[in-house]
């Protein structure tokens, strides 16, 4: 019998993104787990970059949770597995505390999690307090814990922070300014984990900063309630599904190679930049990435593209999500003007911009089902391609990614996340 599990709980947010809410909760993740705590932490929204980070902070796998894209049911059931053993959930907000529809604001307050707010103190003095105070109460309602200052100057400027707030808002201590414990970024955001030799230092030096600030004490336990029983149908059992996972392609959901494996799916992991050829699959699944930061590696590693054009033209089945979409056009160019040779399997060509093309989230109606996702790309696409369908986005109407197909191959900008419908997911990688 299912019954509600305790676990502290923080919800780390921020009035902004760019404030430090990654290095913050990665700090957080590492100070903990170093105590010999087990540490899970989510990420609010969808995001790639930062749980590859949290993850490597905290030693586990990081879940995405929204009350949209994963849904209710979905996020309830992650926060109760998690609270079974965890002695400390984190879970990371996304843009400001209370932007978008739904908010990071609206997820602490559906499940209850009290909100850390991490606010950058570089330039401020008492207006910090005044800063705080709007977030702790802008909504009545919110469950609030206090706030951490980043990027101080001084533990002098952090005192001056610490003494302007109001009686009711707790203190987490301060972060330093410093390059020792800041996460480099590039036009999608941070660098991925497995770039940085210096990530381990890195968290260390931020653990280490909130231990002389803060200490290291847990927050109070927060009561997660049971989720419905979770039915998962064995729809893809026997099905080997070759997944590309390397520096080129790495942004794909645990959550949907979780789904793939609940549904009996053999995952066999490999590399479009290192491999001369396919493992022996009947499924192909290319997620993002940065294709574009390795385009001569791909162009002139012709056996594999004649070994993922053999599996097309074989009649099975492939998906592509944004930058497996774009290995897989005629070409490529990137910000500086190079262009290179792709595999040729989806007419058109695509270049990288130095502005943001598109960030919302979407929803599809294939002829398999209605999956949920989103779409975050630097990239500008030229194709003579029909869409199948177009995708829907939540908030606002602007933003329409098209679906494409060609025979098996099922290819769009679109970040599917696949527990949003687990039929549609198993029926594009089923031979």
């Amino acid at each position: 019998m299912n019954e509600a599990r305790h676990c502290p709980a923080l919800l780390v947010a921020a009035p902004a993104s760019g404030q430090g809410k990654t290095t913050v909760t990665a700090g957080l993740a590492r100070l903990h787990a170093r105590q010999g705590r087990r540490v899970r932490v989510f990420k609010c929204g969808p995001d790639f970059l930062d749980p590859m980070v949290l993850a490597r902070a905290s030693g586990h796998p990081v879940y995405q949770i929204d009350l949209w894209m994963v849904g209710e049911a979905e996020s309830r059931r992650l926060l109760w597995e998690a609270a079974r053993d965890a002695d400390l959930i984190l879970i990371e907000g996304v843009m400001g505390l209370f932007d978008g529809t739904p908010s990071a604001a609206d997820l602490a307050r559906h499940f209850g999690v009290p909100v850390l707010a991490v606010v950058d103190g570089s330039a401020m003095a008492q207006t910090f307090g005044a800063l705080a105070h709007g977030l702790a109460s802008y909504q009545p309602d919110l469950p609030f814990a206090g706030v951490l200052a980043n990027r101080v100057g001084s533990p002098r400027h952090g005192e001056i922070l610490r003494d302007c707030l109001p009686a009711h808002i707790d203190w987490f201590g301060a972060m330093p300014r410093s390059e020792a414990v800041g996460l480099p970024s590039r036009h999608l955001g941070l660098v991925q984990a497995q770039e940085l030799a210096d990530l381990d230092a890195r968290l260390d030096a931020a653990a280490d900063a909130l231990a002389e600030s803060s200490g290291g004490d847990l927050p109070a336990p927060v009561c997660f309630s049971p989720p419905a029983v979770l039915d998962r149908p064995p729809l893809l059992e026997g099905v080997r599904v070759g997944v590309a996972r390397d520096a080129a392609f790495a942004f794909v959901y645990q959550a949907n190679i979780d789904l793939l494996q609940a549904m009996g799916a053999e995952l066999l992991f490999f590399s479009p930049l290192r491999f001369a050829r396919l493992p022996a699959v009947d499924s192909l699944y290319l997620p993002g990435g940065y294709p574009e930061l390795h385009l001569k590696v791909l162009a002139r590693n012709r056996a594999m593209g004649e070994a993922i054009r053999a599996h097309h033209d074989a009649g099975k089945p492939t998906l592509a999500e944004c930058g497996g979409m774009l290995y897989l056009l005629e070409g490529l160019t990137d910000r500086e003007g190079a262009r290179e040779d792709m595999l040729g399997l989806l007419p058109g060509e695509a270049r990288m911009q130095k502005r943001l093309a598109a960030l919302a989230l979407q929803e599809v109606q294939l002829p398999e089902g209605r999956l949920r996702g989103h779409t975050y790309h630097h990239s500008a696409l030229d194709s003579p391609m029909q869409p199948l369908a177009r995708g829907e986005c939540p908030n606002y109407k602007r933003t329409a990614e098209a679906v494409y197909r060609q025979g098996r191959l099922t290819a769009s900008y679109i970040h599917f996340y696949m527990p949003s419908d687990p039929v549609a997911a198993a029926a594009l990688l089923t031979p």
